[in-house]
């Protein structure tokens, strides 16, 4: 069995930059130890899994195997703690240009942090600010009066509603998807990066989203919160790929567009509700839809922060993004009883016009607009081939959806396609 120090040596000797460096004349370790370590590495399995595990952590070379000195001769670089951190770090990435890019603004990061983010604690409003004060002496007639405008809202507008907040409080994963993010991510839980610094704040404010619909669907008596329940606890165990791939130019892609959807949507559903006499209701969308908008523009510049320093790199990743299609966060609910409560629940946000093909073709025209991809200059020709298909993709989205929607509203002789919601007692809802 090798000793820790001898393990830890021939990891480094693994990260030099070539063979060549072995052959230095002026080292003082001769080439029969390098050969050794060589033929160690090849011919056991054993110890190069354990050196596969020393090259992931920060090692130490024992004196008593090779000095700092030999080791610089040998390898050609310098040896300390960050040094070796860092050549590590390059190399394990996947993205390893994305990343230097990322980090390569984090001054505009801290200036989301502190700008865009609201503070935390008493300054910063809760759910609590627009609910029925449970301590207070009139806390049933504030109960009752929530109820009563709650009333009037169609089982149509609660089943979105549901859907929105279902989609909230799937929170967790959200966080985990932005810790994948390479050069982004929180890996110890304090990161004191102002990447690390956002992540947590931005996942602070959305916390109060779910907190809040969720209470108000409680007070409002008209759901079944046990179904409503176990669809969240689906929801978070089936997780979400949202194809980011731990690339951080997809991810920003991905939350640009994303949390401008989350915005349209919280915004209609205010609308509808107000139309429905439910002013309470209203004001709480409206409230969460605002701070969706805030991260949009936070998102969005960190976008733009990527396209001033690397335009093809983010152009190609936003091309092939939307020759796919834009995930939901939602896709995998289910309600444990009906495969199908995704599409149901699309299906009525699309026919109230909460959230709907012709949204999808205005965020991505919205997109190409706030990064002015037209007038992008010094592309290369794959990026040009990037822009032009970008610059011309909203309007035949656009096209597209309104064929799509025009049709659906068609008259035929088909019974209405109504579906069954447990969320509000199977009662039924026409879907499209």
């Amino acid at each position: 069995m090798m000793s820790n120090g001898k393990l830890g040596f021939l990891a480094f000797m693994v990260s030099c930059d070539s063979v060549s460096a072995l052959t230095n004349p002026a080292s003082l370790l001769s080439h029969q130890r390098a050969t050794f370590a060589k033929n160690t590495l090849v011919s056991s399995k054993s110890v190069g899994s354990r050196v596969g595990c020393a090259l992931r952590m920060s090692a130490t070379v024992d004196p008593q195997v090779v000095t700092t000195k030999e080791y610089s001769d040998i390898c050609g670089v310098e040896f300390t703690e960050d040094e070796m951190n860092k050549r590590l770090e390059r190399t394990n990435f996947l993205y390893p240009k994305h990343v230097e890019v990322v980090t390569d603004f984090d001054d505009v990061v801290n200036e989301m942090v502190d700008g865009v983010l609201l503070e935390t604690g008493e300054k910063s409003w809760q759910p609590q600010d627009y609910l029925p004060d449970m301590t207070a002496d009139s806390w049933l007639e504030e109960v009752q009066e929530l109820r009563d405008m709650a009333s009037d809202i169609p089982d149509e507008v609660m089943v979105v509603l549901v859907g929105d907040m279902v989609t909230e409080e799937a929170l967790p994963t959200y966080q985990t998807l932005l810790n994948t993010f390479e050069g982004c991510d929180d890996p110890i839980g304090t990161t004191d990066s102002p990447w690390a610094k956002w992540s947590r704040g931005w996942t602070s404010e959305e916390n109060r989203h779910g907190d809040l619909l969720n209470k108000y669907l409680y007070l409002s008596g008209r759901c079944d919160m046990r179904s409503i329940e176990v669809t969240i606890q689906h929801l978070i165990t089936s997780g979400f790929n949202p194809g980011a791939q731990k690339d951080p130019y997809r991810g920003f892609v991905y939350t640009s567009f994303q949390e401008r959807a989350t915005k349209v949507s919280h915004g209609n559903v205010a609308k509808l509700a107000r139309k429905a006499g439910d002013k309470n209701l209203s004001r709480l969308c409206a409230k969460i839809a605002g701070d969706e908008g805030r991260h949009e523009r936070a998102y969005q510049q960190f976008s733009e922060e990527i396209l001033k320093r690397d335009p093809d790199g983010l152009l190609e990743v936003f091309g092939e993004m939307m020759r796919g299609q834009i995930v939901m966060p939602a896709e995998l609910m289910t309600d444990g009883k009906n495969p199908m409560l995704y599409e149901n629940f699309s299906g009525v946000a699309q026919r109230l016009g909460v959230y709907t093909a012709i949204d999808y073709a205005d965020i991505i025209k919205h997109l190409v607009q706030r990064w002015d991809l037209e007038h992008l200059e010094g592309l290369s020709p794959e990026g040009e081939k990037e822009q032009q298909y970008l610059c011309r993709l909203p309007e035949r989205y656009r096209k597209l959806a309104e064929r799509s929607m025009n049709k659906k509203k068609k008259p035929n002789d088909d019974e209405p396609n109504m579906k069954p919601f447990s969320w509000i007692f199977d009662r039924e809802v026409l879907v499209d």
